[in-house]
């Protein structure tokens, strides 16, 4: 598969919200970080939490899909809340808990967690392969 690969962070209802309306978003809305991102890149999303304050861990990978054609877009969620998004061709996947995969995953060291934290980071296509193979995806 051509284009590159990323992991992106998002609480697990976030992440159905985006499945449902065929979107990402990242960052608290951030465009910069959507900005790196090129069509045909691969995105899967990872999930701490179920909710994003509170929520019950979770700690898998909850989607899989591939940046649509298009620069990142602006809209109204709530008054004084304007994120940005981008497209995406969610694909159906399998939920997948992280953990068994720590060992292969390149960033998959004794501080895993610390790459998560940037919310959005390019990871090598041997990761997204491994990831996309555990999580039984299919265009």
């Amino acid at each position: 598969m051509s284009g590159r690969a990323w992991i992106a962070v998002a609480s697990a209802d976030h992440v159905r919200i985006g499945l449902a309306g065929g979107f990402m978003q990242v960052c608290h809305g951030k465009a910069a970080p959507l900005r790196r991102l090129s069509p045909g890149d691969r995105v899967a999303y990872y999930s701490p939490r179920d909710a994003m304050r509170d929520g019950t861990p979770v700690q898998a990978f909850t989607a899989l899909g591939v940046v649509r054609a298009g620069p990142p877009y602006q809209v109204t969620m709530a008054p004084g809340f304007q994120p940005f998004r981008r497209d995406v061709s969610w694909m159906s996947a399998d939920r997948v808990p992280i953990r068994p995969l720590l060992a292969q995953l390149s960033f998959g060291g004794p501080n895993w967690g610390y790459r998560l934290r940037l919310g959005l980071f390019e990871v090598p296509e041997r990761d997204m392969d491994l990831i996309a193979q555990a999580m039984r995806a299919a265009a």
